[in-house]
């Protein structure tokens, strides 16, 4: 497959609704959607995409029932398996207000974020206590910071600076974000980054979104003519002479 999007994001939504049709219990569709995560990162290495960004668990999710937080807070540690990542040489990352987290996950995750840093292939990034909202709050206080301790001056603010105050600084930004479950909104998943991605849409919950709808939304997205604000014309124009 050619083109290949460096970076892919995704909302994995539909977990609950998913188990609710089964007629079980919304944590069992939280331990099938667990199980996708690790077929959707193999197929990530297998295709070659570099970053595979994973909308986990979001800042408004802790107001949820206390005994299913507790469910995919076990279920998240579980699944945190070292092995697989260094058999797919696989580096592991999360982004979020990790402080909020349990100690005990907040520590599992830094863990294999360090085991796996020299790893040189596909880069998984969990979303844990992430919102865009809280993100874009916090760097802008960093900003704020550095403008008071006369480091920067306001002046000097651009979108790049807001971008290297971002928790994905060290990933470029998705170039195709996937949402699963049948709701078409990002649910303040990455507003900054995702300003000029490519949006796939799909009905199917996350628990039965396998390899090839993967394959499917990406061979959508080569479809799609990347303009950037530029005419059709001048892109397929640079892209006739960037051939010759």
């Amino acid at each position: 497959m050619t083109r290949v999007p460096r970076h892919v994001a995704i909302i994995m939504d539909g977990n609950g609704r998913w188990a609710k049709a089964q007629g079980k219990e919304r944590t069992f569709g939280h331990q099938e959607g667990a199980e996708r995560v690790h077929d959707i990162m193999t197929a990530a290495v297998n295709l070659g995409i570099e970053y595979l960004t994973l909308y986990t668990f979001s800042t408004e999710n802790w107001n949820r029932p206390e005994t299913e937080i507790a469910a995919l807070m076990a279920l998240l540690l579980k699944h945190l398996e070292e092995e697989l990542f260094m058999k797919k040489n696989a580096r592991f990352k999360v982004i979020g207000d990790i402080e909020r987290l349990p100690k005990v996950v907040k520590e599992a995750c830094l863990y294999l974020e360090e085991r796996t840093s020299h790893n040189t292939g596909t880069c998984m990034v969990l979303a844990l206590s992430y919102s865009s909202k809280w993100e874009i709050t916090n760097a802008v206080q960093q900003i704020a910071e550095e403008v008071r301790k006369g480091i920067i001056q306001p002046s000097d603010i651009s979108e790049e600076t807001i971008s290297s105050h971002l928790s994905t600084r060290f990933m470029p930004d998705p170039e195709l974000m996937i949402r699963t479950g049948g709701e078409e909104r990002l649910s303040n998943y990455l507003l900054w980054q995702c300003a000029y991605s490519e949006f796939y849409f799909t009905p199917t919950y996350w628990p039965d979104f396998r390899e090839e709808d993967l394959c499917k939304a990406i061979v959508d997205y080569q479809s799609r003519q990347r303009r950037f604000g530029k005419t059709g014309d001048q892109v397929t124009e640079e892209e006739t002479g960037s051939k010759q």
